[in-house]
């Protein structure tokens, strides 16, 4: 997928079951995240229609079924909300970031030496 969707907090649990198992009819899809979400059926409905027009997710109908997947992987969100992220807090200073966590997380000697060696390969490109 070419195009980064958008994808909003609440869409994203839809996304998140699509990412564990797919593909899910709309059914399934209502059955979990009403009880997980106590959303309606209707809520659920109108985040299926607005992934589906993002092209966030697809659909195969079958008789009268559908059966929703993702064209949008796990990895390529967590991508678009890395950056996201970034230009919002660091204005997509990824050393400022970077930076500040170093400073305010503990780190084990192990996790010292791999920063250093992530860093000389980064140095090295």
């Amino acid at each position: 997928m070419s195009e980064n969707p958008r994808i909003t907090d609440a869409e994203s649990e839809v996304m998140k079951l699509l990412w564990q198992e797919q593909p899910l009819s709309a059914g399934d899809i209502i059955s979990r995240l009403s009880q997980d979400m106590q959303w309606s059926q209707q809520t659920i409905k109108t985040f299926l229609n607005r992934l589906h027009k993002k092209k966030a997710i697809a659909f195969q109908k079958t008789g009268r079924n559908y059966h929703y997947y993702p064209l949008v992987s796990h990895e390529q969100y967590l991508k678009m909300e890395n950056q996201t992220f970034l230009d919002r807090v660091y204005n997509g200073a990824a050393g400022a970031l970077c930076a500040h966590f170093i400073q305010e997380t503990p780190l084990s000697e192990d996790e010292i030496d791999e920063l250093r060696e992530l860093l000389e390969r980064k140095k090295n490109l």
